[in-house]
C-alpha cells in the first residue's frame, strides 16, 4: 500500500520545522543483509582468482566484460540508487511529488523507434529531439502475471496499451526559445483497480486546456491504491517538428520566445585604475566611437 503524503511533509515543514528528509513513497521491498552481501562478493573474488583461463586473458588483456550481465547486475543493486539521484538533482521529485521521492525498483525501458529501423531508448535525463519522439514509444518492465500497473508520461498520460487509455499520446512540443523541457516516464504498481473514468479524456483530444492533468492530484487521489515504482526521462528542446504539432495537431500559432537581455554592468569608472586589463576604458566608451588603433 502507498504511503500515505501529509501536506507538510511534501513542502518539507513539519509542525513549523524545516523536515530532514522527504518522505519516502518507494515500494515496500526487503532489505539484504550487509553480512550475506558481502559473504557472497567474496566467494566471488575467491571464484574468479582461482580461474585460471581468466587469469590468463586477464594477462594478456583479451578479457572481455560482458556488459549485459553488468548491467542486469546494476539494475538489481545500486541501479535503483543511482536513478534517483539523477532524479534528484534534475528535480524531478521536487516538480511532481512536491518533494517527496521515491526509488525506482522496477527498470522500466523506453524506445522510440525510428524509420530506418534503429530506436531511440530513454534513460535518465538524455536528449531525445521532438522529431525522434513523433510516434508513442514502447514502454517494457518485468511483472508478475496478472498484477496491474499504470504508466503516466508528463506531457501527456496514458496506461499501457493493453489498459485503459486516460489520454492519448501527443510528440513533445517545446517552444522556441524556453531551452530544456523535461518529459518523465512514471510507472506506478497498483494494489488493485482504479476506477480512472473521472480522468478519461476525450479520443484524439488535441485541446490543451482538456489534455492537462496534475500528476501531484492524480497521485494524490489514488495514493491508496497505487504506489510510484519506476522512473525513467528525457530533455526535449525545440526543432522543426514543434511547428508541425503545433499549425497540424494543436491547430494554433507556434509561441516563440526570446530572452531579453538586460545591459551589462559595469563599475562606476575611477580616474586611475590599478590591476585593470589594458581595455578597460572600452567598457566606458560610446560603442560606435572608433579606437583608432590605440590599443
Amino acid at each position: 500500500m502507498a504511503v500515505p503524503l501529509p501536506s507538510a511533509a511534501l513542502c518539507g515543514v513539519r509542525s513549523g520545522r524545516r523536515s530532514a528528509r522527504p518522505t519516502d513513497i518507494s515500494l515496500p521491498r526487503e532489505k539484504l543483509l550487509r553480512a550475506k552481501e558481502i559473504k557472497a562478493r567474496k566467494k566471488i573474488l575467491r571464484e574468479n582468482r582461482q580461474n585460471a583461463e581468466m587469469e590468463r586473458a586477464a594477462r594478456l588483456r583479451t578479457a572481455l566484460i560482458p556488459l549485459d550481465e553488468v548491467r542486469a547486475e546494476w539494475e538489481k543493486s545500486s541501479g535503483p540508487f543511482h536513478k534517483q539521484r539523477v532524479a534528484e538533482h534534475c528535480a524531478v521529485f521536487r516538480d511532481l511529488f512536491r518533494g517527496a521521492t521515491f526509488t525506482p525498483w522496477v527498470t522500466l525501458r523506453v524506445e522510440y523507434s525510428q524509420e530506418d529501423e534503429h530506436v531511440v531508448p530513454v534513460y535518465y535525463g538524455n536528449m531525445v529531439t521532438p522529431s525522434e519522439a513523433s510516434s508513442p514509444p514502447a514502454v517494457s518492465y518485468e511483472a508478475d502475471k496478472g498484477s496491474l500497473w499504470t504508466l503516466l508520461l508528463t506531457n501527456p498520460g496514458n496506461d499501457m496499451q493493453s489498459g485503459k487509455e486516460i489520454c492519448h499520446y501527443l510528440p513533445p512540443f517545446p517552444a522556441m526559445g524556453t531551452g530544456y523541457h523535461r518529459f518523465i516516464f512514471l510507472l506506478f504498481k497498483q494494489d488493485r483497480r482504479i476506477d480512472s473514468s473521472e480522468d478519461v479524456r476525450p479520443t484524439l483530444c488535441h485541446r490543451l486546456k482538456l489534455r492537462t492533468l496534475s500528476s501531484f492530484d492524480l497521485y494524490r487521489k489514488h495514493e491508496d491504491g497505487m504506489t510510484p515504482a519506476g522512473l525513467a526521462f528525457q530533455q526535449c528542446q525545440w526543432d522543426s517538428c514543434v511547428s508541425w504539432v503545433s499549425h497540424q495537431l494543436l491547430n494554433m500559432r507556434e509561441p516563440v520566445f526570446e530572452f531579453a537581455r538586460p545591459p551589462v554592468y559595469h563599475p562606476p569608472q575611477v580616474k586611475f585604475p590599478r590591476h585593470q586589463p589594458l581595455r578597460y576604458l572600452d567598457r566606458y566608451r560610446d560603442s560606435k566611437e572608433p579606437t583608432y588603433g590605440i590599443y
